[in-house]
């Protein structure tokens, strides 16, 4: 082996992998990844070096080099769990703001399916008719939607209904690795149950009754189902098309954005879930009723618009400042 040569071509390799170790600011999740690919190359050019050419001075850089990379790797944690107040500050809001477009496009093309589905049925008593038999959409319009909401106790149908939506926020984000069509599915069931239910109750002259009783929770709530699918979808894409980036470390990338979106939905259906379990069904003033959960729909896309900017425009990105503590063994 040419040492000389060897080292012309690899010493860049080893300078960016010191300068990662000797870092003094935390590092990104693209930095981890580069840290981590850096000491397995690293490692891998020791052993080289040291069955081809043992020149001792180099043999003695690179093992203090891979010894250092090691230590650097193992030592990462993930900021999520040790660091709440920046993923609920910096996290969260930056992977929610620069997903915005999926989400956003899932909420207009949701509701325009919603929107004419219910306008098919409101003017076509046939798809009434093989929807549900009479007596039932009577029993549906004229006390069963209402009495959704109370026929539990509110804590139990808060709990009840926080588990669900999370569930099903889950099934979106987890499933979009299968190029997002689980995902889509979601969606699209989501958007036919209600674009059904709204059909129904204007046909038979309570569109007021719906959209009061809609509303409270179901803005904040169908918030959260839109930015966990789509968040689904960026996953199911970035396999289709990763960009500039390698395929594993795209969905490195995105899939630790998509844990923050998974961690930050629990709290935001948490708080849709007491809307609908103590507002819903227990606040008979209309406007009061609605005013909630405007309020509440108002501050969540504030807090993703104010937090989300200046972290994205920071560099942030949603990934994880670390990886979790792992040291893989050198190849």
């Amino acid at each position: 082996m040419d040492v000389d040569a060897y080292v012309a071509a690899h010493n860049a390799e080893w300078q960016r992998l010191e300068k990662l170790i000797n870092s003094s600011r935390k590092r990104t999740g693209a930095e981890i990844d580069e840290l981590v690919e850096l000491y397995q190359r690293t490692a891998t050019h020791l052993s080289a070096i040291r069955s081809s050419a043992p020149d001792p001075a180099l043999v003695a850089r690179l093992s203090s080099l891979v010894a250092r990379g090691r230590a650097a790797v193992a030592g990462a944690q993930a900021p999520m769990w040790r660091d709440m107040t920046r993923f609920v500050t910096v996290s969260f809001p930056a992977a929610a703001y620069r997903m915005r477009w999926w989400w956003i496009g899932n909420a207009v093309l949701g509701n325009i399916l919603s929107l004419a589905l219910a306008i098919w049925i409101v003017h076509n008593p046939t798809a009434q008719a093989t929807l549900l038999a009479p007596h039932e959409i009577r029993d549906l319009v004229d006390h069963d939607f209402a009495n959704y909401y109370t026929e539990h106790s509110a804590a139990s149908f808060a709990f009840q209904v926080w588990i669900n939506n999370a569930w099903v926020s889950a099934t979106a984000l987890i499933f979009g690795i299968l190029l997002g069509i689980p995902t889509i599915f979601v969606l699209l069931t989501n958007q036919l149950n209600l674009g059904v239910n709204a059909g129904l109750m204007f046909a038979y002259g309570k569109g007021d009754v719906f959209f009061g009783l809609i509303l409270p929770h179901g803005l904040l709530e169908l918030t959260a189902v839109y930015l966990a699918c789509g968040a689904g979808l960026k996953l199911g894409w970035t396999i289709i098309d990763p960009g500039p980036r390698t395929r594993a470390r795209a969905l490195a990338e995105e899939g630790r954005a998509l844990a923050s979106i998974a961690l930050g939905l629990i709290g935001v259906l948490l708080v849709s879930g007491l809307i609908e379990g103590f507002v819903t069904g227990y606040v008979h003033t209309t406007w009061l009723r609605v005013g909630i959960g405007v309020v509440a729909e108002a501050t969540f896309l504030a807090y993703v618009i104010a937090l989300g900017r200046r972290a994205t425009r920071s560099g942030e990105t949603g990934d994880s400042l670390d990886q979790p503590a792992v040291a893989p063994a050198a190849g």
